[in-house]
């Protein structure tokens, strides 16, 4: 799903970079403007597939600098999940076409029938311009699970990418 992804973005970014300059791009990550996120795809945890969806908007409180809040629903498997993720990132709005981004959150995991689960990260990437106002982010995530039981769970760590697409206004 990952690499499908990384291609389509690809793809986008050879058709759009001749448009990313007319549409103003830098403009879109200043300081006031808002964000829409939308995600869906896959993920994987208790050994099972998940169907991934999630909603989350971010404001710009200064040029390049934005705090975001994101809401996603892991829904497919056993047991249901769903996490509340808080941020901060800044976008080297300054860049023409490709916009660079680096961030970090703290997020809350709801799992049915067991405690809460907290972790904190970092995340990087690139956005790209896919039309006006319209970003595809493509990126990494480190993710450190705090209060994590290995008895419970194989890991208090994990890395893996993602991929978003973001409608500023």
């Amino acid at each position: 799903m990952i690499k499908k992804a990384l291609v389509a973005g690809a793809l986008v970014l050879a058709g759009s970079s001749a448009m990313a300059a007319d549409v103003g791009v830098a403009g879109s990550f200043s300081k006031g403007r808002t964000h829409f996120v939308l995600t869906a795809g896959s993920g994987s945890a208790f050994d099972e597939t998940y169907l991934v969806l999630g909603l989350g908007a971010t404001y710009y409180l200064l040029d390049g600098l934005g705090a975001g809040l994101h809401y996603e629903s892991w829904s497919g498997g056993d047991p249901d999940m769903t996490k509340l993720t808080a941020s901060l990132q800044y976008v080297f709005h300054q860049m023409q076409v490709a916009k660079p981004y680096v961030g970090t959150f703290f997020r809350r995991t709801n799992i049915d029938g067991l405690a809460d689960l907290d972790s904190i990260g970092a995340r990087g990437g690139v956005y790209f311009g896919v039309g006006r106002n319209a970003y595809l982010g493509v990126g990494g995530v480190y993710e450190s699970y705090l209060d994590c039981s290995k008895s419970v769970y194989r890991s208090c760590d994990s890395t893996y990418g993602e991929v978003s697409l973001t409608f500023a206004f």
